[in-house]
């Protein structure tokens, strides 16, 4: 399907921008320990990255810009809620730099490609699949330290975070290896057409 390319204001686009906004919020809601508050923010927000692809697809409503901003949204997403983990000891900060390592090395390969002419790379199965691991172990790490739910509940939320957590870092980096390979050979296109 192409996409639409003059839409702004598409409506998962909209919600791309909500998820932006809503980064601040959870992150203030859970330094303030208002945990309860905070797994509503990122439920919300990971149902909304599922919801504005399904939206923009069965919609017709895929855009140049939501190409775009839907994986800013997620990456930015994940890296400050992994770093208020951080802050709140819930995680160590190999799992924070794992993550953001890989985040960096993508944002220079986007601007690469994009100093190059190219359009964003087109998001892989594994991509989708790293960052909906992610998205499943935030809630999980939350009701791990909630008091209020019982603490074998609590355990097993842990337990469950952590799984969640490092099969979606290691998709994360799969999923980046697959990303160097498309953008290397995108790149190196150019360089023999030039």
């Amino acid at each position: 399907m192409s996409a639409t390319r003059g839409l702004v204001w598409t409506v998962p686009n909209v919600i791309s921008v909500m998820r932006l906004v809503l980064i601040p919020v959870f992150a203030v809601l859970m330094l303030q320990g208002q945990h309860a508050a905070a797994l509503i923010v990122v439920a919300l927000s990971s149902v909304s990255d599922w919801a504005d692809g399904y939206i923009a697809r069965r919609f017709n409503q895929v855009s140049e810009l939501g190409k775009t901003l839907d994986p800013i949204a997620d990456r930015c997403f994940i890296v400050v809620t992994l770093g208020v983990f951080v802050v709140k000891d819930m995680i160590p900060w190999g799992l924070f730099t794992v993550v953001l390592a890989r985040d960096l090395v993508m944002v220079v390969l986007v601007a690469l490609i994009a100093r190059a002419g190219y359009p964003p790379l087109a998001v892989t199965i594994v991509g989708k699949a790293a960052t909906l691991f992610l998205l499943f172990a935030f809630p999980l790490y939350i009701v791990s330290i909630m008091s209020i739910f019982p603490a074998g509940l609590t355990d097993a939320a842990g337990v469950a975070a952590w799984m969640f957590a490092i099969v979606g870092a290691v998709l994360y980096w799969v999923s980046a290896g697959q990303y160097l390979i498309a953008g290397r050979a995108l790149l190196r296109s150019d360089t023999t057409t030039s």
